[in-house]
């Protein structure tokens, strides 16, 4: 699988990676703003990408994934994830921060040991409700699709982007995801948030996300990881399509602070 650049004139990279149950189109409005020539946009197997054959779709194993894309991209690396994408973001800079100069996610408070899954991932991780709920999300038509991400607040064009890729792959990677990171898996991977401290980090703490935790786990995984706290107050899961210029000003402050 290999990386998509969108314009692509200097030696470093800033990458991107999405998350559940989305593909590379959640980021459109946020590029377009950014004002970097050197985006490359990921997209983890499952998620608008191909579910390869043998891959079993478990966090640790996206996280490898993760660092195998990485080692093909020449030059620094400033690592953006969101939602599970921000998770595979701070299993990689746990397990290798050498692949990047800096990262930044939203989800850091995945990792506190307090966090408790939301409920939707908590039917998710049920064995029979699970499988039954991915079918109510993913099994309709296409419009049906675009109406559930419009629902959530994504732009309709964004959201029917989204929809032409939720099939029957995404949903087996939804499940076996969610599942392999039931409590306390998170929270035993999280013991290692120290280690994310070699690179700069940020974390996004979108005042009005409802899945990631309380502010206050998000905030204290995010001093554990050694990354700055940036808030996006009053904006929710969705932040970058929601106020795509306040996203891209956020990233770009914390990367003036690496020159």
């Amino acid at each position: 699988m290999n990386p998509r650049k969108v314009r692509s004139l200097t030696p470093m990279a800033a990458v991107f990676v999405h998350g559940n149950p989305e593909t590379a189109a959640i980021w459109g409005p946020l590029v377009a703003v950014l004002g970097r020539d050197d985006v490359v946009l990921l997209s983890p197997p499952g998620f608008g990408a191909p579910l390869p054959d043998g891959f079993g779709a478990t966090f640790t194993e996206y996280r490898d994934w993760l660092e195998a894309e990485l080692e093909a991209i020449d030059g620094p690396i400033d690592l953006v994830g969101h939602d599970w994408g921000g998770g595979h973001v701070v299993n990689v800079v746990m397990h290798r921060p050498e692949l990047v100069r800096s990262w930044a996610t939203d989800v850091v408070g995945l990792f506190d040991p307090d966090y408790v899954w939301h409920d939707l991932a908590q039917v998710w991780q049920t064995p029979g409700a699970g499988e039954e709920a991915i079918d109510a999300m993913l099994g309709g038509d296409l419009t049906a699709r675009t109406d559930l991400m419009v629902s959530l607040g994504i732009p309709a064009d964004i959201g029917a982007a989204i929809a032409e890729h939720q099939n029957a792959d995404m949903g087996r990677a939804i499940l076996a995801l969610y599942r392999s990171a039931t409590q306390p898996a998170m929270a035993e991977a999280g013991r290692a948030l120290e280690s994310a401290a070699a690179r700069p980090g940020l974390s996004l703490l979108a005042t009005e996300d409802p899945y990631i935790g309380a502010n206050d786990h998000r905030r204290r995984a995010a001093d554990r990881a050694g990354a700055r706290t940036e808030v996006l107050d009053g904006l929710g899961h969705w932040w970058m399509v929601e106020d795509p210029h306040r996203g891209a000003e956020a990233l770009n402050r914390f990367w003036a602070t690496l020159d």
